[in-house]
């Protein structure tokens, strides 16, 4: 089969594919070309990340395409249920990143108990000058060990996550419409595992009893100015899953207000072109969405991508 990576894609994704004798294209299409590309090669299967849409319009028009393959979490850049009735197969791949964002997760929290988002800004500016008063002012950070983790949504991102804070010390209360109580089993260098149980304690009892609260749903407005008056003064937010799962303007009215101490988001709004004001809010740690781009989670996600092609 012909298959277009037109988002990019792993060497070792590309060598898996190619390995089972399908031809690969890398080549980046541009969205307004994609089916005119498409139907000139007579793709049969195109693999997209977030940056390419598959819309009810190309499937109509391109009548080779036998698959839709997205190398990640979320498939809301894909018609999926209109592909899929139209007989093409659709897929993801929503193991391979979990520890990759979960990792992610955990740095921005680090990161802002210990003012580092901030420090990395101003150490350049006023190092030499204000060394003494940048001292001062980032000498309040606090420990994880002892705090509460919520988690929002414990499917695999979630139970990685929580799985890191347990090692770090945190207990880990989760809010889940399909989980009940979970059994997490850590595993050691050493080949030697704990069990640890986590409990699903409900939305409200995670907004009211958490000191970080961290985010796993596929999208929606879930947290905005009823909910973040619920929690805990100081608290600290986290959003690696879909940009407005936090309601940004409500974020930043409660950050001015002391509500919540900080929060680390990887996804915004308006992607790819973020607000301004909260990129340069000083209580936020941003990243420019890179939940999943480790080298070893592009390795599986590659060589996942290259099974699901066998398959089809």
């Amino acid at each position: 089969m012909k298959v277009l990576a037109n988002d990019g894609i792993s060497a070792s994704g590309a060598a898996a594919i190619q390995a089972s004798g399908h031809e690969l294209s890398t080549t980046k299409v541009a969205q307004n070309q994609l089916i005119d590309y498409i139907n000139e090669e007579q793709i049969d299967v195109i693999l997209v990340r977030s940056a390419t849409t598959v819309r009810k319009d190309m499937i109509d028009a391109c009548p080779s395409l036998k698959g839709i393959g997205r190398g990640g979490v979320g498939m809301d850049n894909i018609d999926v249920e209109y592909a899929r009735e139209k007989g093409l197969k659709v897929f993801n791949t929503p193991a391979a990143s979990s520890d990759s964002v979960a990792e992610l997760v955990m740095g921005h929290m680090r990161s802002l108990v210990r003012f580092m988002h901030d420090s990395n800004r101003q150490m350049p500016l006023e190092g030499d000058s204000k060394f003494g008063a940048l001292k001062k002012s980032y000498a309040k950070g606090v420990e994880l060990r002892g705090r509460t983790l919520g988690i929002v949504g414990f499917g695999r991102i979630g139970q990685a996550l929580a799985k890191l804070a347990i090692g770090a010390g945190m207990k880990v209360v989760f809010s889940d419409i399909h989980e009940d109580n979970v059994d997490l089993e850590l595993s050691f260098f050493d080949g030697q595992s704990i069990k640890f149980t986590c409990e699903n304690v409900g939305f409200d009892r995670v907004l009211t009893e958490s000191d970080f609260i961290s985010v796993h749903v596929p999208g929606g407005d879930l947290i905005g100015a009823s909910e973040l008056a619920k929690m805990k003064d100081g608290v600290v937010l986290l959003n690696a899953a879909r940009g407005g799962v936090i309601n940004e303007e409500a974020l930043l009215d409660a950050l001015e207000s002391g509500k919540v101490a900080g929060a680390g988001l990887d996804v915004f709004v308006n992607e790819p072109t973020p607000a301004v004001k909260v990129l340069m809010n000083g209580k936020l740690s941003v990243t420019p969405h890179i939940g999943a781009a480790t080298l070893e989670a592009q390795d599986r996600i590659g060589t996942e991508l290259a099974a699901h092609i066998d398959a089809i």
